[in-house]
């Protein structure tokens, strides 16, 4: 062979490996189906792919990486570059994000939602406890409040609350411990599976959580102003991957982060204004709690619950009375800025 086919031969190999260098391709774990709940992921990875002519792809896979109790754990050994998880299902791992699951903050839709999730990812407490588990705060997964559905005689009263088996996790859960429930905290995917069984005899999920994971079927009602709370599930980048991605890419992602929620909040918004024919088609009773029942709940379940979290956290050496007060404001400003 002359020295110009050697040449030829060697520039084609070194562009092969160039283009191969250039490509980047990263596996995301969630779990379930895909839903409302997950929409602003698959919504990343078709604009990341988008921007970087298909040389930055995500491959979504519901389940088939980690169960979802361990998607922090697998971040943080490298198993896979993303992921997504719920704050309450290790909250001792994931101390600071769980400020934004204390019962009764307030929030009332899904836009301030995302403001004070935004605001208490960005503190340095949470950067720093999540590098911990070589994890950066990627984007929220913003829930409408939680509500019921349960079995037999609809609970409208505090007094049926007492030893009611409630699937509720995190701050949920000890809201409806204050008021004498008796809560258990099996993921999402058991959840159908617990109703069904006895285990539990009501459910606290937000509505597309409902129909995805079938217990809307199980349910004959559903508490529509009940309104207790939400829990916080991250979305979350394995921090070496972040940081060996080339600038376009990182740009790539980090650019197309506000369009994922915006699409989200659109995709949740349709959802929620089609609930009550899925209630309807299901035959699910809509009960409307009365506004006293509402506020003795509140007394119980609220600000000694906060009190209690500031006091925990702040025991553990972290800025617990800070956090707490940055939700408090953001929300204020959420609330009047909308």
């Amino acid at each position: 062979m002359n020295k110009f086919a050697v040449g030829a031969v060697v520039g084609a190999i070194s562009c092969t490996f160039a283009l191969e260098a250039a490509a980047t391709e990263w596996n995301v774990s969630v779990w379930g189906k895909r839903r409302a709940f997950t929409e602003h992921v698959e919504k990343l990875a078709e604009l990341v792919a988008e921007k970087t002519g298909g040389e930055f792809t995500m491959n979504v896979s519901y389940g088939g990486l980690s169960k979802n109790r361990e998607n922090l754990d697998g971040i943080s050994i490298g198993a896979f570059e993303m992921a997504q998880f719920c704050a309450g299902y290790h909250a001792d791992k994931n101390r600071v994000v769980t400020v934004l699951e204390l019962p009764f903050l307030g929030v009332e839709n899904l836009d301030q939602e995302v403001a004070v999730a935004r605001a208490v990812y960005a503190h340095p407490a949470a950067t720093e406890e999540m590098a911990q588990w070589n994890a950066k705060l990627l984007m929220t997964s913003p829930m409408p409040q939680y509500n019921l559905v349960g079995t037999g005689e609809p609970r409208d009263e505090l007094a049926e609350f007492e030893g009611m088996r409630v699937r509720a996790t995190g701050g949920l859960g000890k809201a409806f411990e204050a008021v004498g429930g008796v809560p258990t905290s099996v993921t999402a995917t058991e959840a159908y599976q617990a109703m069904e069984g006895g285990v539990v005899d009501t459910v606290a999920f937000a509505q597309h959580a409902h129909l995805s994971f079938g217990t809307i079927n199980q349910a004959d009602w559903w508490t529509a102003n009940l309104n207790p709370g939400t829990v916080n599930c991250p979305v979350v980048v394995n921090i070496d991957a972040y940081e060996s991605l080339s600038d376009e890419h990182r740009a790539a992602l980090d650019s197309s982060i506000p369009e994922a929620i915006d699409h989200y909040l659109a995709n949740y918004a349709e959802l929620l204004q089609r609930w009550d024919s899925v209630l309807e088609e299901k035959g699910v009773q809509k009960v409307e709690v009365a506004p006293e029942v509402i506020a003795e709940f509140q007394s119980v379940a609220g600000k000694p619950i906060h009190d209690a979290w500031i006091a925990d956290m702040e025991a553990q050496g972290l800025p617990g009375q800070e956090l707490y007060d940055l939700v408090v404001k953001t929300l204020a400003e959420a609330k009047g800025g909308s």
